[in-house]
């Protein structure tokens, strides 16, 4: 990567959690102080697509449907302004893999110290400790307490 010529690309993944809705506004700063740019990234899955069979929780939930949501949330998250700055990304597949490719070639990883899982007690959720293994740049794991003004 010609990193004289580009801008620093920060990739934030997104999963509707306070953690990771922290992560998003952390990774926004950050590429606005080194002059780069925010990518926010959702990866989705059908419940129970990829293991043991389950009753999907809502049958009418799609791609579409999570699409209005990531941007939903990021618009609520750093307001319409906030938002503009931020392009949104959709993946399908499971959300260690999805962060973990979108990371190719990026400078920077954000996630949240906790997600949606059902272990929320966890002191590090397994997305971000998967990603933190396994990304190809440097990961910033950020908690939902912290405050970024």
């Amino acid at each position: 990567m010609d990193t004289q010529h580009e801008a620093p690309r920060i990739v934030v993944g997104l999963d509707g959690s306070r953690s990771s809705q922290a992560a998003l506004r952390w990774a926004v700063r950050y590429a606005a102080l080194v002059g780069g740019k925010a990518e926010a990234v959702t990866a989705w899955e059908v419940p129970g697509e990829a293991s043991w069979s389950a009753p999907a929780v809502d049958a009418t939930f799609d791609e579409e449907e999570a699409e209005r949501l990531l941007v939903e949330e990021v618009r609520t998250v750093l307001s319409e302004d906030g938002a503009a700055l931020v392009h949104e990304r959709l993946v399908h597949g499971h959300p260690a893999e999805v962060l973990v490719d979108a990371a190719k070639g990026a400078d920077m990883l954000v996630v949240g110290s906790r997600g949606r899982g059902g272990f929320r007690r966890a002191l590090l959720g397994s997305v971000s400790q998967q990603v933190a293994l396994h990304a190809p740049c440097p990961v910033t794991i950020v908690r939902p307490d912290v405050a970024v003004e």
